[in-house]
């Protein structure tokens, strides 16, 4: 029998609604299953032992983290020390975990990477999952997104990031549990109507932040890549599956708008202010990447700085559409200018996949 445990102090990655807390977090374990308090007042979900897969506890210099899948997302909790740890590794051991020594690279970060996924068109519905069939649909969305190998070698999966406990790797596709509902945020809603006035757009029927925006079946998003070509770049992708081409154009159709590029990088800054600390100039700019591939393509470029990063960042996000999905690339880097080329031929790749539905990185 497993022991029972109350551990406090931790922030979990991705919160389990929309906008829902993810700090402060009580990790509580018995025989039964896990369950988290998060927020105040706490906020319960129960998760079953059986429903929680890939169940790993990893260790590092400062502190720890605990992953688990639960309905195909990768959730992660994060503790900044070790207090309860070996009463933890008892849990996860004893319910076919795993317990690991994660080695951090030594290099420091210049950039970070934003993946936006709680704002993309519809993204707010992607929390929730339509159904348990579908998997050769979700096989062929992971596949749009980006791997290592279609990076230049200079390139290395990125550990982590600053901004790590704020913006997830992935989004709930499933939630299991008992669940309070939590109301966004009012910062958040300040910079969702700061967009929609960009736009020129309702909240009615503004696709991407407001009440129109429609469900994606699955959300899945690559890993956090990072290397030092152009002075310091991260990078990420977010592919969404969509149950019909209509739902994908009619998203298309608003953010083909003329100043949507510079609008929703100017909403993504303006999180990154808001809830990391971040200082947005107002150098704010529409980008149209120069693909060799035909296809639908939208992005903007914003510049800040981040806290303990000396260099002026760009922050650079791309939407892509075809067919069933809708795919986002999260870039920072210093050296934008001389960037803009290998962001088009990154752009290129993932349109290429969403064309072609049976490619796979390989």
């Amino acid at each position: 029998m497993s022991p029972s445990i109350r551990s406090e102090g931790w922030v979990v990655q991705p919160s389990f609604v929309p906008y829902g807390p993810t700090s402060p977090v009580t990790l509580l374990a018995d025989e039964t299953g896990l369950t988290q308090l998060a927020g105040e007042p706490a906020v319960a979900w129960q998760s079953p032992w059986p429903e929680l897969a890939n169940i790993q506890l990893a260790r590092f210099a400062r502190g720890m983290a605990l992953f688990a899948t639960v309905g195909g997302v990768r959730y992660c909790w994060r503790k900044k020390d070790r207090s309860d740890y070996d009463q933890l590794s008892e849990v996860v051991l004893a319910h076919g975990g795993q317990v690991v020594r994660q080695r951090r690279r030594g290099a420091v970060y210049v950039v970070v990477v934003v993946v936006l996924l709680a704002s993309l068109a519809g993204g707010i519905g992607a929390w929730l999952n339509r159904g348990s069939t579908g998997a050769k649909e979700l096989a062929q969305a992971t596949a749009v997104n980006l791997t290592l190998k279609d990076l230049p070698s200079t390139f290395s999966h990125a550990d982590g990031s600053p901004l790590e406990d704020l913006f997830p790797q992935n989004a709930p596709s499933l939630v299991t549990t008992t669940t309070t509902y939590v109301p966004p945020s009012a910062k958040f809603e300040k910079i969702v109507k700061q967009f929609q006035t960009c736009m020129g757009v309702s909240n009615a029927k503004d696709r991407v932040y407001g009440a129109a925006g429609q469900t994606p079946v699955y959300q899945v998003t690559s890993q956090f890549f990072t290397s030092p070509k152009f002075n310091g770049m991260e990078l990420a992708s977010t592919t969404q599956y969509y149950s019909t081409p209509i739902k994908v154009r009619k998203d298309t159709s608003e953010m083909s708008e003329k100043p949507f590029g510079g609008c929703f990088v100017a909403s993504q800054a303006n999180i990154l202010r808001t809830y990391a600390g971040a200082s947005q100039s107002s150098d704010v700019t529409n980008f149209q990447p120069k693909t060799y591939e035909k296809g639908w393509s939208r992005g903007g470029v914003a510049t800040l700085t981040l806290p303990e990063v000396k260099s002026p960042l760009h922050l650079v996000v791309v939407e892509i559409t075809s067919g069933h999905y809708e795919a986002t690339l999260g870039v920072l880097v210093v050296s934008w200018t001389k960037a803009q080329p290998f962001i088009s031929t990154l752009v290129g790749t993932l349109l290429a996949r969403m064309k072609s539905t049976t490619a796979a990185a390989v």
